[in-house]
Formats: C-alpha cells, structure tokens, sequence
C-alpha cells in the first residue's frame, strides 16, 4: 500500500491524464490500438510509459474469481449536467463540469468524465462484450482515480446511448453538446460489482485507479454500437496479468 501511495501521490504532483482539459488519451496521438502503436509497444514510444510494460498493477484484468466481501455499497450523486461529447483521437469522451460524485470504500470521487470502449476492456471468465463505458472520477484527497466499469451488450435501445451516438463528432478534436444525456442512465439497475487496485488502461498506464467493475451489463442497440465502431473498430487494451492480486466482490 505504501508503494500505492507514493504512485498516487506523483500523479497528483503531475500532468493529470484523466483531467477533462487534456482528455482521457490525448496527450500522444502516436499511440494506438494496432500495428507499431499497439498496446505492445506503448512502453517504447514514451520514457514516460515505461509502467506499460513493468507495472505490476495494470489494467484490464480477466476477471475469473472474486472474494465476497461485507463492503460499503456504492454511493452515486451524478448531476444531468450533459456536458461535452469529446473525439479525442483515440474514443468518443463526454467531459462533465464539477459536482458529481461517488462514494466507495469510505472514499469521495469526482466525476470528470466518461468515455466508451469497444470490444470491452475487461473480460468475465474470459468472455467480452460489445463495449465497455468507464466512468473517471478523481480522489482529490489521494491524487488518484476511482474508475467505474459498466459493460455494454446488444438488445433493446437504450435512448441515452442513442443520442449520444447521433451526436459524436466523426472528426478528431470535433465536440458535441452533451445536453440531455444523463450519466445516470448507464448505470445498471444493480450496483453489484468487482473491486479491484490498477491502471489506466491507456499511455502512461500509472498504477493509480481504484476499479470498480459493474457485475450486470447495460443493453443498447446494435445500431449504435456500430455506429461508435465506424469510428473505433477496436479500441481496447488486451487484458494483463493479475499477479495475484484479490479482486473483490460487494453489493
């Protein structure tokens, strides 16, 4: 844990990856998700990714087992605030102004914004789904991130995810008003989910996020989940060693 607190303690002295300003990933468009910018070579086209290859930490997992644990349930006070719908180069991001939070594990977080992946990121037992949205929240208190995962499946439409997907600006750097989609509504009906200690899954891959993992998925329409893959065909990190770290399960 001291070796936790010491990463998180340099994220907050430095440049903040996650900060809505310079978005999620778009520091260095070098990088990328296939050929000489895929995830295998992050750690070379940066000194400052080196943790790309020798974290010990690094996210996403496969996640296989869990320990039930008696823990706080999670706490969430998002706003409808809609925000900003980001192309950053590397996902379609909604950047959202101050206010919202979430509490977990006696821990407040600040929603700063959220952004999609497809295929997800984290797999169950080895299964995937169409997509996967991260919810970023900053810890003010520690200098590190509390991300949450809900995972996202093909059926029914969902009308948040719809609209969002009508709006996302097909250019890099190209925004969007998000007015009208509220967070709230990627959220499951139950707040069931894995806990676990990693990394951005994305350049410079600091060990510096507490995740949490929604257990149910959300459904949305084939429709849209193609229309985000026009952009981004593939955009997920491949999954890394859990080097025996204990992944938790809470209600």
């Amino acid at each position: 844990m001291e070796r936790r607190t010491f990463l998180k303690a340099l994220s907050a002295l430095g440049a903040c990856p996650l900060c809505p300003t310079a978005g999620f990933t778009a520091e260095a468009l070098h990088w990328g998700y296939d050929g000489e910018a895929a995830a295998d070579h992050w750690a070379s086209l940066s000194p400052d990714n080196k943790v790309c290859a020798v974290g010990t930490q690094q996210s996403p997992i496969d996640i296989t087992t869990a320990t039930k644990a008696d823990l706080p349930p999670v706490a969430v006070d998002w706003k409808n605030a809609g925000g900003t719908i980001v192309n950053n180069g590397h996902t379609i991001q909604v950047n959202l102004p101050a206010g919202s939070t979430l509490m977990a594990g006696g821990e407040t977080y600040e929603l700063i914004q959220y952004h999609f992946h497809t295929p997800s990121e984290h797999l169950v037992g080895h299964k995937s789904y169409a997509m996967e949205v991260h919810f970023v929240h900053k810890n003010k208190t520690s200098g590190g991130f509390g991300a949450l995962g809900v995972f996202m499946e093909a059926g029914k439409v969902h009308p948040a995810f719809a609209k969002l997907a009508a709006a996302m600006p097909r250019q890099i750097a190209g925004e969007a008003s998000g007015d009208g989609i509220d967070p709230k509504s990627f959220l499951p009906d139950s707040l069931a989910h894995w806990i676990y200690e990693g990394s951005l899954t994305t350049p410079p891959c600091n060990e510096v996020v507490d995740w949490m993992v929604c257990v149910n998925p959300i459904q949305v329409a084939q429709a849209d989940i193609d229309r985000f893959k026009s952009l981004y065909p593939m955009n997920a990190r491949p999954v890394q060693s859990a080097n025996r770290r204990f992944v938790l399960l809470g209600e």
